[in-house]
């Protein structure tokens, strides 16, 4: 799909064009629980994802016992791409995957993790580290992490952490490169003003409040991302929790709700549809314990694509939100110089 026509696919701010499905099954992998969920090609990369990832930062936080659980149920459930970061829980998220995951299932899964890294020397350190809490000696993926604005972008240049990462790749520790962001779609738009053609994703907030926003990732990002040829990995469907009625802080943070969430607007098996039905290569969900995690595979595998009409309908429902600091908090809501 083409820029221009994706934009056209856009008129009167409509939604994406209606996707093929593109999704094929596999077969369970030899030693490894389930079967594997239907996949989608990761960008121009040759290779395919499944359509539902685990995110590694709710394993960093929550229990012991229940990250195993959870990372189990994801295999068990036929998810085969895993999100983590050097920063979830310290390392603690790395860490369980080196213990859980990694050791048996290295070459069944799709591994990725991520650098908050300012300069080289810093993102040296966090890879080889990341390499060894992980158990392994590559990486499939790893992203240059939480990118806050096109000043940062240039810092990190400037400061050869791009220039490391592809180091990294050539000497095989690193299979593909990306990066990542939530708080400014500016950032990402610089990145790939800088240096579209070394990356192979590219990883921000995909929800029907931030399709509305004036900071929308959908309308600005998501439409070179396709036209480039670089994966779109889909993140907070749910706002980091934000779209749930309350806040429950016990042990740990955690969210309550009925069903539907940003109270009586939409269910949680509509925001995965909207996720999964715009050109992303996987929608990554933040799990803390196994039935989180089952519930959004069971969407994903009754996966019904929305056209343009239906994502339409779906955002406007939450459309007073998109300007809502509470709900999509982690946006700067500052345009820089020179943005159109």
């Amino acid at each position: 799909m083409k820029r221009r026509t994706f934009l056209k696919s856009l008129a009167v701010a409509a939604g994406v064009a209606a996707l093929p499905p593109w999704l094929r099954e596999s077969a369970g992998e030899p030693d490894t629980p389930g079967t594997s969920l239907p996949r989608r090609a990761l960008g121009r990369t040759g290779e395919s994802i499944t359509i539902i990832g685990l995110g590694g930062y709710h394993i960093g936080w929550t229990t012991e016992a229940l990250a195993q659980a959870t990372i189990e149920a994801a295999l068990e459930e036929g998810v085969r791409f895993f999100d983590t970061a050097e920063s979830y829980g310290k390392g603690q998220s790395e860490e369980r995957y080196g213990k859980y995951l990694v050791p048996r299932y290295r070459d069944q899964i799709f591994l990725m993790t991520k650098t908050l890294a300012k300069d080289a020397k810093t993102a040296e350190l966090h890879l080889e580290e990341s390499l060894r809490r992980l158990k392994t000696d590559r990486l499939d993926l790893w992203q240059v992490h939480a990118l806050a604005s096109p000043d940062d972008v240039d810092e990190r240049i400037r400061n050869g952490v791009v220039d490391f990462a592809l180091k990294a790749q050539a000497q095989g520790k690193v299979r593909h490169i990306g990066f990542t962001g939530h708080a400014d779609p500016h950032a990402h738009l610089r990145m790939l003003e800088r240096f579209s053609g070394v990356f192979a994703t590219a990883q921000m907030p995909i929800n029907p409040v931030d399709f509305s926003s004036p900071f929308s990732f959908i309308k600005l990002v998501l439409p070179k991302l396709v036209d480039t040829g670089l994966a779109p990995l889909a993140m907070k469907s749910l706002a980091d929790g934000h779209f749930f009625s309350r806040k429950v802080v016990k042990e740990k943070v955690t969210w309550e709700t009925g069903d539907p969430v940003v109270p009586d607007h939409l269910t949680l098996e509509e925001v995965t549809q909207f996720a999964l039905s715009l050109p992303v290569s996987t929608l990554i969900v933040g799990a803390e314990k196994p039935e989180y995690l089952r519930e959004k595979v069971a969407f994903a595998r009754r996966l019904r694509t929305l056209d343009a009409a239906d994502r339409e309908r779906l955002a406007a429902k939450v459309r007073r939100f998109a300007d809502v600091k509470e709900i999509e908090y982690y946006k700067s809501r500052r345009i820089p110089k020179g943005a159109g």
